[in-house]
């Protein structure tokens, strides 16, 4: 209902307006019930528990984490996804989508201005208000206008829309920074696996060179005399398997080309020129050295809201459901707009432009809720379980993120050990198996036996490198759970900074 009110002289006319005003505006704002039920986890009050603790001290990751792979290739291939990805390119689009209807937003708590010319012909009727001869006539009713209105926001309705639809940019901000740090992981993931095929190509091209020789030996002796067939049948036999895995291994580096050239938006031809990644020396070469510390910096539980893009996209849209809170309220009370309007407006065109047919007004208008069937308490009442919602999103995600550092850190410690039990038992199935060999050339031993002993030697080999593998993984894992330096340099809601200091 709008109201226009008229202002009379007398003193009580006023003060009966203003007490009406003020029975109708207690009588609508009820918010009597709608309260938000959840609150925001600190994260302060999260035990990171011993496997976040007894660690050396490191700094956060930069925005290029993955260079402590060393490979020039890797950093290449980083880079070109970032640049040409889709899905960036997606979430790049949200962020321009967000700006413009915070653009929106923004125009409604700025005054209005329009102009408005219409010039209609028509038929006068002589039994209304216009007298002949005007009155049965044809003639022209021409009005040119310009209006101005402002909604003076008393209650900031739309202020609060405005700082809504800004949050609203920080999360897509922050989503974008989120998408990117998963295709930096995505990439850096499959980077390892094609470098732990390789590796497992190397460890099959050396197992089929063995079995070749152990089936030349079986034939040897066979046309010595010294041997059997079943030897020679038992030595060749595992021929073409050897050479059937190195094919599927040469299927699983081409597949994983085409997975990394599509993370960057190129086709299949972009894959087929990226080269043995040079990392893979690591994982079959003799260094026994962990090739990336396990360190974290202090306080992760608390700086895990600063750090990772998705907590912080998630802190951001409880600010913006916060906000939309506010505009809910304040739609329970009445809305002031002035208005005021100048032009000219005349019948025919004879005095059209002239001052006497100058027109112009001002003044006030009020909107007052007063019946909406119950429709501003349900919408504050959706509004309300909307920040439920966001707040127990943004604690569920704080939680999930302070379990992967953990799960990371758990999971790097034991294939530390892991990789020194394994490398211990890849030495001692090294040596068996050359002892079984050097006795089987000499005539000492069974072939049956050397290849028993290299069987045990390729299962070795295979799971070293893998394990090796699965710590660059974890790594680059954890790099993801610790936000990857793209959290950094987000704004921030001012209370979460003040949490921080």
């Amino acid at each position: 209902m709008r109201l226009y009110p008229v202002f009379q002289r007398t003193p009580s006319a006023r003060l009966l307006l203003a007490a009406s005003l003020a029975l109708l505006l207690s009588a609508c704002a009820d918010f009597s019930g709608i309260d938000k039920q959840s609150r925001l986890t600190d994260g302060n009050s999260l035990s990171g528990g011993a496997a976040l603790a007894n660690l050396s001290q490191t700094a956060w990751p930069t925005g290029a984490w993955w260079q402590n792979y060393r490979d020039p290739q890797l950093d290449t291939l980083v880079q070109q996804a970032v640049a040409g990805s889709p899905s960036l390119k997606i979430a790049q689009a949200r962020i321009r989508q967000a700006s413009s209807l915070a653009g929106v937003a923004r125009a409604a708590t700025l005054p209005k201005v329009g102009a408005e010319a219409t010039s209609t012909r028509g038929l006068y009727s002589s039994e209304y208000i216009f007298p002949p001869p005007l009155g049965g006539s044809w003639n022209w009713d021409n009005e040119i206008t310009v209006k101005a209105s402002y909604d003076l926001d008393l209650w900031d309705k739309d202020r609060s829309a405005l700082e809504s639809a800004l949050d609203t940019v920080h999360v897509s901000a922050a989503e974008a920074r989120s998408a990117q740090l998963n295709l930096e992981v995505a990439v850096v993931r499959g980077y390892l696996q094609l470098a732990t095929q390789y590796a497992l190509r190397d460890i099959a091209v050396t197992t089929l060179a063995q079995q070749t020789l152990i089936a030349s030996f079986a034939q040897r002796r066979l046309a010595a005399g010294l041997g059997t067939r079943l030897e020679v049948s038992q030595a060749e036999t595992a021929l073409p398997d050897a050479r059937a895995n190195i094919e599927k291994i040469d299927e699983n580096i081409a597949l994983l080309r085409n997975q990394i050239a599509a993370l960057s938006g190129q086709g299949p031809g972009s894959g087929e020129a990226i080269q043995r990644p040079q990392l893979a020396a690591r994982l079959v070469g003799a260094d026994h050295s962990a090739p990336l510390a396990i360190g974290l910096p202090d306080n992760v539980p608390a700086h895990l809201i600063g750090r990772r893009p998705d907590v912080i996209a998630q802190r951001w849209r409880v600010e913006a459901m916060d906000k939309n809170i506010d505009v809910a309220k304040a739609a329970f009370y009445p809305d002031i707009n002035i208005s005021a309007f100048v032009g000219l407006q005349a019948l025919g065109f004879t005095n059209f432009l002239s001052a006497s047919s100058a027109v112009r007004g001002a003044g006030p208008a009020i909107s007052l809720p007063i019946f909406e069937g119950g429709r501003l308490r349900a919408n504050l009442g959706a509004q309300t379980a909307a920040l439920d919602g966001a707040i127990e999103s943004y604690n569920n995600t704080l939680v999930q993120a302070l379990q992967s550092v953990a799960d990371q850190i758990i999971r790097l410690k034991s294939q530390q050990q892991q990789r020194a039990q394994s490398e211990q038992a890849l030495a001692l199935s090294k040596q068996s198996y050359d002892l079984a060999m050097r006795g089987y050339q000499a005539g000492l031993t069974a072939n049956i036996n050397v290849i028993q002993t290299q069987l045990v030697l390729l299962q070795q080999q295979i799971r070293v490198a893998q394990i090796r593998a699965s710590y660059l993984d974890s790594w680059a894992q954890l790099m993801q759970a610790l936000g990857g330096g793209l959290g950094d340099d987000l704004p921030q809601p001012a209370d979460a900074v003040a949490a921080e200091k």
